[in-house]
């Protein structure tokens, strides 16, 4: 994220020096409203996986066990929210990176809408849409107040929508019309998913009640899995072509292969991927027009493991941005090691207040 003040070197360490001429078209409202970039933090390289362990600047650490990873990418933002050294982050979200390490550090992370915020001054890894913008912040309320200030049309910015400024503050804190209803969405890699985490989100599941029901999709999760994948890898190799050029030699391993990947996609598969996505829009928006409020589904596969090289894949995180729809992490729950385990709520396209009024009424039901 470009700022004026600090080197934005992404996390590589062919960007170390790159100093940009102006902050980046989500930082201008902040800064225009009194607010002020307290600093950078680190991250997974070029925002391409999911631990924060950086070969180039070193690894970031989880600030309730720093033999842990605090997920990725944008480790170091959920990082300094949780540990208290800022009130508030933005950071960037195309796999999962707000919402993983917003779960494992015990925070709030929302990946809004695709289109919500504005983009310009972000380095892109793709363009279908997956890279998004978003607010960390240790409450619903705050991540309200954030996206209130920033969500809006910039000119600069052919994917943000010229529709009036959200009173996303008033809108989170109302209470419901109704009780919220919610759908409870395992998918096919459950069995991934940590034992006690699943009990945890079992036991929330009887807690709602009757407020929950189970769903599937027609689609596989593994299915599902490859149409995400060929979309990412290819795009990441056509907009990391620069760094693959002119110096691919200083690129960590992981993401050399990725970018190979991406070579290798095949223009029909490719194109198959991208259509994949409208039938499964449609399914979703009939949900949430006359089911659901809210879906809830795991951020990760647990707690944040022991050990700085992995945090599992985004298999509960990549559906949602390949649909641009708005998904939140709450730190709700806990692991049976008493670490943060968070859960994800998503909301229909466009509807980020009210996703974020679902969610500070789960917040408030759970007692967390």
């Amino acid at each position: 994220m470009n700022t004026a003040l600090y080197a934005t070197s992404n996390g590589t360490a062919t960007l170390r020096d790159f100093r940009p001429q102006s902050d980046a078209g989500v930082l201008r409202p902040l800064i225009e409203a009194g607010g002020h970039v307290m600093g950078k933090t680190n991250l997974h390289e070029l925002s391409s996986g999911w631990t924060s362990v950086n070969a180039t600047f070193g690894a970031v650490h989880n600030p309730y066990d720093t033999s842990r990873v605090p997920g990725g990418s944008s480790g170091g933002s959920a990082v300094a929210v949780a540990a208290r050294m800022a009130p508030l982050a933005i950071a960037e979200d195309t796999l999962g990176s707000i919402r993983i390490p917003s779960t494992m550090c015990g925070i709030c992370g929302l990946r809004p809408t695709y289109g919500r915020y504005p983009d310009d001054g972000i380095m892109p890894l793709t363009t279908s849409g997956f890279d998004q913008v978003g607010p960390l912040a240790r409450t619903v309320e705050d991540l309200a107040l954030l996206l209130e200030e920033v969500a809006g049309y910039d000119e600069r910015d052919p994917d943000t929508h010229p529709r009036g400024r959200g009173a996303y503050r008033t809108v989170a804190m109302e209470e419901p019309p109704i009780e919220p209803r919610f759908g409870f969405f395992r998918s096919g890699r459950w069995s991934r998913v940590a034992e006690d985490a699943q009990a945890a989100l079992e036991e929330l599941v009887e807690h709602l009640g009757g407020r929950v029901e189970e769903f599937e999709l027609s689609a596989g999760a593994d299915e599902l899995a490859e149409w995400h994948r060929v979309i990412m890898d290819a795009e990441v190799a056509v907009n990391l072509r620069r760094e693959w050029e002119t110096g691919r030699d200083r690129l960590s391993a992981p993401l050399r292969g990725r970018i190979e990947a991406g070579h290798a996609v095949r223009a029909p598969e490719y194109l198959a991927a991208r259509a994949a996505a409208g039938p499964l829009m449609a399914t979703f928006t009939e949900l949430f027009e006359q089911r659901y409020d809210g879906i809830l589904t795991p951020a990760a596969h647990g707690t944040a493991p022991v050990g700085l090289e992995s945090t599992g894949e985004p298999t509960f995180c990549t559906l949602w941005t390949m649909l641009g729809l708005p998904a939140v992490s709450l730190p709700l729950l806990q692991g049976t090691n008493g670490l943060p385990l968070g859960v994800q709520l998503v909301g229909p396209r466009h509807g980020d207040g009210r996703l974020l009024r679902t969610a500070r009424w789960l917040v408030e039901s759970v007692g967390a």
